[in-house]
């Protein structure tokens, strides 16, 4: 099925036994677009990435990447997915979990170099390359994961949460750097809960109770309602869900 978007999602619902997590959510995603998904811990943001990035299935509802249904094996190349809880080896130095996760996505050994390095630098750790995952801090350890994302340059990045626990300075370069990867055509769903990030997306939807409450640009979901706060909208838009 051929999609003008990069990212669909229509009507998706998502159970937990009897646990309704996700109610029927709409969503279109432009190629080359960072794309936030605001809201609160719990509101559904990690069960829709996972979905997206094919590792959990809808219950009802389609899913699409790339023009095609998810989940699907074939696709799983196309999308760098960073979790909310670190993946990685801790005996294993950073260039080793970079070497072994590049080896999986079938990269050569000479472009694993070559990617290790870029990698490493986006994230400012070229330093700390040959230590051990173990004595990393957790600030560091998000910088690995997101490393590691886009090791294989996937068309696709999904990043739920990814600058948690990463220092203000590092964290403009990292949003500075997915602007960049945006303008090269990647296309690039991020997750969050601080409203200045959401701030910086192309667009975003503010999520509440396993649903999408208002979708838009930051400008657009302000001035719909007369704010200049990003907060003040999601609070707004909150309180009519909490009315209907």
């Amino acid at each position: 099925m051929e999609q003008p978007h990069c990212i669909v999602l229509r009507k998706v619902n998502k159970f937990f036994g009897k646990k309704h997590v996700l109610k029927e959510i709409d969503l279109e995603i432009p190629y080359g677009h960072i794309y936030g998904l605001l809201g609160p811990s719990g509101c559904g943001k990690t069960t829709i990435v996972k979905i997206i990035a094919g590792i959990l299935e809808a219950t009802s509802g389609e899913a699409y990447v790339l023009g095609e249904r998810m989940p699907r094996l074939s696709l799983m190349n196309k999308v760098g997915y960073m979790a909310q809880s670190d993946a990685l080896y801790g005996t294993l130095t950073a260039a080793e979990n970079l070497q072994f996760f590049g080896a999986i996505y079938g990269m050569g050994k000479g472009e694993i170099k070559k990617r290790t390095a870029e990698v490493m630098e986006l994230v400012n750790l070229t330093e700390h390359l040959h230590k051990p995952v173990q004595a990393f801090s957790g600030g560091m350890k998000r910088r690995l994961s997101l490393a590691m994302a886009v090791m294989h340059n996937p068309p696709v990045l999904v990043l739920d949460e990814p600058t948690v626990g990463i220092d203000p300075l590092l964290r403009r370069t990292i949003w500075a750097e997915l602007n960049t990867l945006a303008r090269q055509g990647i296309t690039i769903l991020v997750t969050t809960h601080v409203m200045d990030e959401a701030d910086k997306c192309h667009s975003l939807a503010m999520m509440r109770d396993g649903r999408l409450i208002a979708k838009g640009t930051s400008r657009e979901l302000q001035d719909r309602i007369g704010v200049n706060d990003i907060e003040e909208a999601f609070i707004y838009y909150g309180g009519q869900q909490d009315e209907s």
